[in-house]
């Protein structure tokens, strides 16, 4: 049986917002005496109350709350969740540089850290005293780092400037050079942020192998967060998701991330209304219904590149013998048009009027969209136009690849593409 090698129990960390002190040079002094001399409890940065209190007022806020779980020895977890969900600070807390306001931590090993870019590093020293002084601040002895040097800087790719302080480095340079230093140094776990993000796409891939390698064949512990959910669903067994400083679920890494993307796509997959009277429109067109049918084997996973997509619309027309063309109007959600997809124009009598259109799968890359519908007689008057009537989100998907930066462009299309090897 795996070895627990972090152990988190009902974790909870509490910061007051706003002032950075009381506002008093007298209260400021005192606090100080007593935290620091007579190693009192602080009073000023939380509430006496903190332990059985449930009711924080508005100076303060719960970046964690009662958060718990255990990790083995070798397992890859991922943690996902919006901005401010409390990743970063549970990251910091395991990594030993802030404190939690409740709660036990029980850990097994040395930890690696890679929290922001250049964690730990001196401006104005060059790269390779960076390296010694990162690896130092890591619990690693001179001999140890010296020995690891040369396959540091050889991860890193920054040879040729290895002598040049870091100050006048870019920030792919120095996330290259932080993490080469945190993930050789054969910690027993490695935590690492979404510093990686920074990084081109070689250098992705090489930190995706490197985790890889270092949980699969030496057995170590990895924390991984990230917004990247494919490179997570690629790199880790287990997640965990964090909303608002609670644990929400944690388990399988398909089960959580499909659970945790169906709730956080923006989604108006549906409009309908019963009456003439409430349906949006004019003298012309009112529209009845407009949905947005996913082609999805499980009803609860997310939408990614590879779904075909179907719109579905029914709308009453007023006019009597009308040529009418009705287009379907695909946007990003900056609002830059992907395509205007036409129904060819023909004659329609008064009544309703069903349409639909498929988007086929492999066709758009993952990002935002809305829908527009518009209607036009005679191929040049608009008639009715039902602005953002449908909004949805393409996840990512990849397969054989280890490489996670951003797909160019806004389709993403699978057309024929023939390769020929031709011998001399």
């Amino acid at each position: 049986m795996a070895e627990t090698v972090i152990q988190v129990e009902n974790i909870s960390k509490l910061y007051r917002l706003g002032k950075i002190s009381s506002g008093s040079l007298r209260q400021d002094m005192q606090y100080w005496w007593g935290s620091s001399v007579l190693k009192k409890k602080n009073n000023f940065f939380g509430p006496d109350d903190i332990p059985g209190s449930m009711h924080i007022n508005n100076d303060f806020i719960w970046a964690l709350r009662n958060v718990s779980f255990d990790i083995q020895q070798g397992e890859v977890w991922g943690i996902v969740g919006r901005n401010g969900a409390g990743k970063s600070t549970l990251l910091k807390i395991l990594s030993r540089i802030i404190r939690p306001t409740q709660g036990v931590i029980r850990g097994k090993g040395k930890i690696s850290s890679l929290l922001e870019v250049g964690t730990g590093f001196h401006y104005e020293l060059t790269g390779r005293e960076n390296i010694f002084i990162s690896g130092s601040m890591l619990g690693m002895k001179k001999n140890e780092i010296r020995r690891k040097f040369d396959e540091i800087v050889e991860f890193s790719g920054i040879e040729q400037f290895l002598d040049t302080p870091v100050k006048r480095y870019s920030s792919g340079m120095y996330v290259r050079l932080a993490f080469a230093v945190a993930a050789n140094l054969d910690p027993d776990i490695l935590i690492v942020d979404e510093a990686l993000a920074v990084g081109d796409a070689e250098f992705q891939k090489k930190c995706i192998g490197k985790m890889k390698d270092v949980s699969t064949q030496s057995g170590r512990t990895i924390i991984f967060v990230s917004h990247n959910m494919q490179a997570i669903n690629n790199l880790c067994s287990k997640v965990m998701w964090l909303q608002k400083g609670s644990l929400v679920a944690s388990g399988d890494a398909k089960t959580i991330i499909n659970s945790y993307l169906g709730t956080t796509q923006q989604k108006v997959w549906k409009q309908e209304w019963q009456s003439l009277d409430d349906a949006p429109g004019n003298e012309f067109i009112k529209v009845l219904s407009v949905k947005l049918i996913p082609q999805l084997p499980d009803p609860l996973a997310p939408i990614d590149i590879r779904t075909p997509l179907t719109i579905r619309f029914r709308f009453y027309n007023f006019g009597k013998q009308i040529n009418l063309v009705t287009g379907i109007i695909l946007f990003t959600n900056a609002g830059e048009c992907i395509f205007d997809a036409s129904h060819p124009s023909d004659v329609y009598d008064e009544g309703i009027i069903e349409g639909e259109c498929t988007i086929p799968g492999h066709f758009l890359n993952d990002g935002s969209y809305y829908i527009s519908i518009v209607f036009v007689k005679d191929t040049t008057q608009p008639l009715f136009t039902f602005e953002e009537c449908l909004h949805f989100e393409v996840e990512d998907y990849r397969e054989e690849t280890s490489w996670y930066g951003k797909w160019q462009g806004y389709v993403r299309p699978q057309f024929p593409f023939t390769l020929k090897q031709y011998t001399s």
